[in-house]
């Protein structure tokens, strides 16, 4: 195709565009209810909640090199603390309160394990920055399932 092509095509484009929405504009938070629904779909089938628990001083401490993560799916709980180290790195330590036997942290392709202890504690050593994700195995009433978290940032 030919530049002219390509204008005249933009320009057309461009007509249809503002009489649809002259015509018929998107309703107000259509965008937003939309990202909402579609992140929905993208969670695991046993949905999680996030929630960012912060101190009281957060505020006025401004960047922190500390935060602390809670998700609960109503029957299982995690709580994560992730602290910053030296070197860009992160460590993570966790508790579970169900019977968890195994816990990994996922980044894209890279995968950690780790035992879960006595008191449903573990811990990540060495974790980059960016999308993670926690799956722990969990036995409940003799059944054996995944618990995941959707993914959050480090």
């Amino acid at each position: 195709m030919e530049t002219d092509d390509f204008a005249a095509d933009a320009a057309l484009f461009a007509q249809l565009r503002a009489a649809w929405q002259e015509r018929d504009p998107l309703p107000a938070g259509l965008i937003d209810r939309m990202v909402a629904a579609v992140a929905v779909e993208d969670l695991s089938r046993e949905y999680a909640l996030l929630t960012l628990v912060e101190g009281e001083y957060a505020e006025v401490r401004g960047e922190s090199d500390t935060s602390t993560l809670q998700f609960s799916d109503g029957k299982t709980s995690v709580l994560l603390h992730v602290t910053a180290l030296e070197g860009g790195e992160h460590r993570i330590d966790g508790w579970v309160d169900a019977a968890a036997h195994e816990v990994r942290l996922v980044q894209g392709e890279r995968e950690q394990k780790s035992k879960v202890g006595e008191h449903g504690r573990f811990a990540f050593d060495g974790v980059r920055t960016g999308l993670t994700r926690v799956r722990l195995a969990i036995t409940r009433d003799e059944e054996a399932s995944w618990f995941q978290t959707p993914q959050f940032e480090i």
